[in-house]
């Protein structure tokens, strides 16, 4: 801290920027400094740290669509989407996304991050109040933030926190959470939080990162419950997890997502979605209903992986999904640990503070539909052998 109690900027002596050395110093000390490591294209390791649950990456059918749209429309959109960012391959994605999800509606953004703030800052604020689950992404976070609105922080995964919070605060208000939370893998209880909105008049607004390609028979969080179409509730999802290329949507009520594709400043001043990855999302998308297998087969992966974990004495939280986490408490802790597994083939994920809060490191292990039973043992066996005593 600089003696004016501002955590950035100089104290007496320092030169402009010379905090940052002091923040790096801190970092460094406390098991928290991040490096950007490159991968290679090709290397002889279990991958256990992505996303791409469904295998859908390196998938022939999805890199053969980019391609194919780069030499058509160009590697970049050249514009915003109310400019000339739009494509036929974004109209067609977004009503073959809205088709799966099995809402009216769908607007494709450049990343989830940008699809989470358009759907947190439109629908809420400054009159609003919000009330956010403990555990939501930094995303969700942000668009908080942003809003402007009240907002109310619930424990995390509690239904009934949030039916006191609502009692307790005056309309317009809005409940936000994930489905399937990101560090952890546990999932939301949406039909209660749905049923806990409607007796206030609440929103509910859903972030489905973790959810799309894998709950639901990979249409989603709302397929799962049983939530159908609903008019009160919209979803966030993201196309760089389970479809394998990049970009995020806003799904919903036709009403209130042509609202957003008005008012979303992520969507009006942000440059679009480059053609390849809109062409690879809508590759994935398709391919996801030829083969809805695969939805099915990453949460086996899970299940089994969470077993051979237990069986060797290594706690992992039950995956609601495709997530597991592993906790470990100290940073440094976490990083020996995910450092000694890269050493032995596998790579998992180290997630420290600001991720996590303060004491709850962990390593976070993501199943994959294209794991066989071998890979699973071999990802425990890792584990257990490389644990710190």
């Amino acid at each position: 801290m600089t003696a004016s109690g501002s955590a950035n900027g100089c104290s007496a002596g320092e030169a402009v920027f010379d905090w940052v050395d002091r923040h790096a110093r801190h970092r460094r000390d406390n098991g928290l400094h991040r490096v950007v490591e490159p991968r290679r294209s090709a290397e002889d390791v279990l991958d256990l740290a992505s996303n791409d649950y469904l295998g859908f990456a390196r998938h022939p059918t999805v890199t053969e669509a980019a391609a194919a749209a780069a030499r058509r429309w160009g590697t970049g959109s050249t514009g915003s989407r109310l400019v000339t960012g739009t494509t036929e391959l974004h109209t067609t994605l977004e009503a073959e996304l809205a088709d799966l999800y099995g809402t009216e509606a769908a607007l494709v953004f450049s990343s989830g991050y940008t699809a989470n703030l358009a759907l947190v800052t439109t629908l809420t604020g400054a009159d609003s109040t919000i009330v956010s689950d403990s555990g939501n992404h930094a995303s969700l976070i942000d668009g908080c933030r942003l809003s402007r609105a009240r907002v109310r922080v619930v424990p995390h995964a509690d239904p009934e926190a949030v039916r006191n919070a609502l009692a307790e605060s005056s309309p317009p208000h809005v409940v936000l959470s994930e489905s399937v939370f990101s560090v952890d893998g546990d999932t939301a209880d949406l039909d209660g939080l749905l049923a806990v909105c409607r007796e206030h008049g609440a929103g509910l607004l859903v972030d489905d990162a973790h959810g799309l390609g894998v709950l639901g028979g990979g249409a989603g969080a709302f397929s799962a419950f049983g939530l159908g179409a609903p008019h009160d509730a919209l979803a966030a999802v993201t196309l760089s997890k389970a479809l394998g290329a990049q970009g995020g949507a806003v799904l919903g009520p036709r009403r209130v997502v042509d609202h957003i594709a008005q008012a979303a400043r992520t969507f009006v001043f942000d440059t679009g979605l480059a053609p390849p990855a809109a062409a690879a999302a809508l590759a994935g998308v398709r391919l996801l209903r030829e083969e809805p297998r695969r939805a099915q087969r990453v949460q086996e992966v899970a299940h089994g992986l969470h077993g051979a974990l237990a069986e060797r004495g290594v706690p992992a939280g039950s995956p609601g999904a495709a997530v597991l986490g592993v906790p470990v408490g100290a940073p440094r802790t976490a990083v020996t640990w995910a450092r000694s597994c890269l050493e032995h083939g596998v790579r998992v994920g180290c997630f420290r503070p600001p991720s996590v809060p303060d004491g709850a490191s962990r390593l976070r292990l993501t199943a994959r539909a294209d794991l066989d039973d071998d890979d699973v043992r071999r990802v425990a066996r890792t584990l257990a052998e490389t644990a710190p005593g």
